[in-house]
């Protein structure tokens, strides 16, 4: 009992700072409730919209995970491509790194007219926030095998396929692990801009109706929903990632796909 609550103090003891901050803050500048409301009225506001905000927090939900499954799936297997290929690491390498040259907030209005204000367009962009960190984390990995055992796995006549899976991926599931857990705060990101830009659901929308109404408390409320939703996916992710971590170190090789 005494080591949970040691573990749960200081998840419970930053939020209690946060919040008396920022009452403290509305106490000292009396500023009026439509700049910054009070964590009370932000609380209430949550309160009586629940059922409004938990239908569009759904629809976030939705977007970030089939974004998070899709590009982990994507960055995962264009890094395996490269790093069996050489030449296509040369050629493809110079490629995605100038594609995050364009802000990915600028393609948000032209993926928007490419596929709609459905939920395409979020998911799409939750992808390509995503993409890249996960691709770029494993490939790093991958690289960075010991040059050791890449020897013994030729001197021993190992297949190409075989020194992948059983040498390179076990060697890189702890640079994966750190492109996970990017990723796991990166997707909301994608799916809220995306719903900025043009959507009649989810959060973003909901936060962009409120602030047109002034009612800024009901986007507060969203704001917090959306944060707690980021804080639970990244602790899904890292216990996930340490999972990861942990078949690394005791040389568990990765199930085939």
């Amino acid at each position: 009992m005494m080591n949970l609550l040691k573990r749960l103090q200081y998840p419970i003891l930053a939020p209690l700072i946060g919040l008396s901050l920022w009452q403290a803050v509305v106490w000292l500048t009396n500023a009026p409730h439509f700049i910054l409301p009070g964590p009370l009225r932000v609380a209430q506001a949550g309160y009586k919209n629940w059922e409004s905000i938990s239908g569009h927090a759904l629809v976030t939900a939705t977007e970030i995970g089939l974004g998070l499954v899709i590009g982990i799936l994507l960055g995962v297997a264009t890094a395996i491509n490269l790093a069996t290929s050489p030449r296509l690491a040369r050629l493809s390498l110079p490629l995605l790194v100038f594609t995050q040259a364009v802000p990915v907030f600028a393609l948000a209005p032209i993926l928007t007219l490419w596929f709609g204000y459905g939920m395409g367009s979020k998911i799409i962009m939750a992808v390509l926030i995503i993409y890249f960190p996960v691709t770029s984390a494993f490939y790093d990995g991958l690289s960075r095998t010991p040059s050791g055992l890449l020897d013994l796995a030729r001197t021993m006549g190992a297949r190409p396929s075989q020194v992948m899976w059983r040498i390179k991926i076990p060697h890189a599931l702890p640079s994966l692990a750190s492109g996970l857990k990017l990723a796991a705060v990166y997707a909301p990101i994608g799916a809220v801009i995306g719903e900025w830009v043009g959507s009649s659901n989810g959060l973003g929308y909901l936060m962009l109706l409120a602030n047109g109404r002034a009612k800024t408390d009901l986007m507060f409320a969203s704001v917090f929903v959306l944060a707690i939703m980021t804080v639970v996916l990244h602790r899904l992710i890292s216990m996930l990632a340490n999972r990861v971590s942990a078949m690394a170190a005791s040389g568990e090789a990765p199930p085939k796909i």
